[in-house]
């Protein structure tokens, strides 16, 4: 049996789908266990080639406890902690970044400025497992009962610092709801409230505020079968990655050079403002970064990737 060990939320576990994948072609004949939180199980399952989904919702508990794993593979961090977790399971072999501290000077050393595909497949690589970081591809979720065609706005983030100003992403929605968009916006269940002002302050009903009301299933399903995403540095925009739909990402204050979409697909904007000094920032609301980006160029990079869009659409016609 593979234990392999994310416990961490959606990005995380989408930017880790190449090495997954990887692992899966590896280790063909054995049992792939991921320990992941449990409430992630309707995106493990568009994530393909995971047997079991372990219910790890961080380095407090043992990841396994079952017979030991003949190969345990930390995709979860530097360690120690993380290190030590799967090391009490006993694996026959442990996959991991170096980590004195740990006791584990086994693999390559941790490098900080790296994009996070990139990272974990190059984990993989070192240890002689052949990957494919563009191998980002989720599979397509049923779309029953959920609309379609629709512009999907994510105006929540877990850190607040990393989301773009409420009111920018309520003139946003009037700007394109203007030219004939259907405007819907998602979040959490604690982002409600916030996803509700936004739509409030841009004239639209409460009908349009699906946040709190879809699992991680229906979640992915809008997006795959959406027109387009805006949203920060957040999983909904690794979703849209992985489906290939059209999407503006708003970075600050961590560069897209390590969380953002390939930048060789141009169905995938990104948008950032870091070169600046920020060191008088309050630390209250937006991170000046977020604060930094205006509204027209946000609609300007919305024009860019339908542009993309219809004109592959026309070359696939």
């Amino acid at each position: 049996m593979i234990l392999v060990l994310r416990a961490l939320g959606v990005g995380d576990l989408v930017t880790a789908v190449p090495a997954l994948r990887a692992l899966r072609a590896a280790y063909p004949g054995r049992e792939l266990a991921l320990a992941a939180p449990a409430w992630l199980a309707p995106l493990v399952d568009l994530v393909g080639g995971v047997d079991r989904l372990v219910d790890t919702a961080g380095l407090d508990r043992p990841a396994w406890p079952g017979p030991a794993p003949q190969v345990a593979v930390n995709l979860h961090g530097r360690g120690p902690q993380s290190h030590r977790l799967l090391a009490a399971a006993r694996p026959g072999r442990l996959l991991a970044f170096a980590n004195t501290e740990a006791g584990f000077t086994d693999g390559p050393p941790w490098a900080a400025d790296e994009h996070e595909v990139d990272r974990w497949c190059g984990l993989l690589s070192w240890y002689g497992v052949a990957t494919d970081r563009t191998d980002l591809a989720l599979r397509r979720p049923d779309v029953a009962g959920l609309p379609t065609g629709v512009t999907v706005l994510h105006p929540g983030g877990k850190i607040p610092a990393k989301r773009w100003p409420a009111e920018r992403f309520a003139a946003l929605a009037r700007a394109l709801t203007d030219r004939g968009h259907r405007v819907l916006f998602t979040g959490s269940a604690d982002e409600r409230a916030l996803a509700a002002g936004v739509a409030d302050a841009a004239g639209l009903p409460p009908t349009a505020v699906l946040a709190g009301r879809t699992d991680l299933g229906a979640l992915a399903a809008l997006v795959a079968n959406a027109r387009l995403v805006v949203s920060g540095d957040t999983g909904v925009a690794h979703l849209a990655t992985g489906y290939g739909t059209a999407s503006v990402v708003l970075f600050g204050p961590v560069p897209p050079a390590h969380w953002g979409p390939p930048p060789d697909r141009p169905r995938h904007r990104v948008l950032w403002a870091g070169e600046g000094d920020w060191r008088r920032w309050d630390g209250v609301g937006s991170h000046p970064t977020l604060a930094a980006l205006r509204l027209d160029e946000v609609l300007a990079a919305v024009d860019e990737v339908e542009r993309v869009v219809r004109v592959s659409g026309a070359i696939a016609a």
